[in-house]
């Protein structure tokens, strides 16, 4: 019989132990997550100021910016924050959020992308229709519809991640909460949760 005890918390094992390297990898982190924060946010304004930028085009390019930065936001300040207190702890309930964000905007920004290139192929295909298939109402529905998925998504993979038991180990080799890595420490099969993550991701 295994030793099944619940776990409250995580230790992140991704970067080095050492104290100075920890500092450089804060700084490092620091000014690249805010050249890549401030540099979203003035897609987002910039698109929402410019009445020439109305167009679907620039529409999903705001939201892609504003994904990237939902991305980015989940993993890297924990990170930073891990790097400057010198603890590579998180919690049980900040690994699961963690695997539902990174999974949702993932998933959310995969659809995105594809609906960029539909959008882009319509332009140059069928130039005289492009108002009429790519409205308003039209683009709000599929940004909708592919914001839920990428919910639905990420609520499947946290869930089908965190019903395992963690009881030999919890110690995840990686910077953040990954699934790969939280299934090689379960101490259950997890050959059906392998199934349904790479079902997921098809």
């Amino acid at each position: 019989m295994l030793n099944q005890t619940f776990v409250t918390e995580f230790i992140l094992q991704g970067f080095s132990t050492a104290r100075e390297l920890q500092i450089l990898h804060f700084v490092m982190f620091f000014f690249l997550y805010l050249v890549t924060v401030v540099g979203n946010i003035l897609i987002i304004i910039t698109v929402a100021q410019s009445n020439n930028l109305h167009n679907p085009m620039y529409f999903f390019l705001a939201i892609l910016s504003s994904i990237d930065f939902c991305f980015i936001s989940t993993t890297v300040p924990k990170s930073m924050g891990n790097s400057l207190v010198n603890s590579n702890a998180i919690s049980f309930t900040g690994c699961v959020t963690q695997v539902f964000l990174v999974v949702s905007c993932a998933t959310s920004e995969i659809f995105l992308l594809t609906l960029m290139a539909y959008d882009r192929y319509v332009a140059i295909c069928h130039p005289l229709k492009y108002k009429l298939i790519m409205n308003q109402n039209v683009c709000l529905h599929l940004i909708l519809i592919l914001l839920v998925f990428g919910v639905i998504n990420g609520a499947c993979h946290a869930a089908n991640t965190f019903r395992l038991d963690f009881c030999s180990s919890h110690i995840i080799k990686q910077y953040f909460c990954d699934i790969p890595q939280l299934l090689k420490i379960s101490c259950i099969n997890t050959e059906i949760n392998e199934k349904i993550t790479f079902g997921l991701v098809l």
